[in-house]
């Protein structure tokens, strides 16, 4: 009988873990299954962040899909800033640790902007990156059509 009773608190925890496993391993699935329209996706247990072209989409992984998307388009974007613990970090020059990581979106219009989660320092800087050559990409074809108008 006390055997009994010692291994029940690790039987009821290993269906904890079970449990957990299964519910993630539903939320990684749903998110395979939502990326394949995507040229480029990540996920972690915060975000996901798709691109496709010059639209950025994101939301939250959920057991039953993908929750809170929002789209946005770059051609929409004034700036991109990698934020670690609230402050701007050069995407060059990473730290190692950090409480809290965002990649931030700045539109033109006053004060709005959209701030992604991210769980992994490297995993936002090489997005930082990549989405700020993009940036770049799309201010250059934009000043370059301008002046084949003008």
């Amino acid at each position: 009988m006390e055997r009994g009773l010692l291994w029940l608190p690790l039987l009821i925890a290993f269906f904890w873990l079970a449990w957990q496993g299964s519910r993630e391993f539903k939320k990684v699935e749903g998110y395979r299954v939502w990326s394949q329209n995507f040229d480029r996706a990540k996920y972690d247990i915060y975000a996901v962040l798709a691109q496709k072209g010059n639209n950025i989409t994101w939301g939250k992984p959920t057991v039953k899909g993908i929750a809170n998307l929002e789209t946005f388009s770059l051609n929409n974007v004034k700036d991109i800033n990698l934020l670690i613990d609230d402050k701007p970090i050069n995407v060059d020059e990473l730290p190692r640790k950090a409480q809290k990581i965002e990649l931030e979106f700045v539109f033109p219009e006053t004060s709005k902007f959209v701030r992604i989660p991210f769980t992994e320092i490297p995993l936002a800087g090489e997005w930082g990156k990549f989405l700020q050559s993009e940036l770049q990409r799309i201010e250059k074809e934009m000043r370059d059509n301008k002046t084949i108008k003008e």
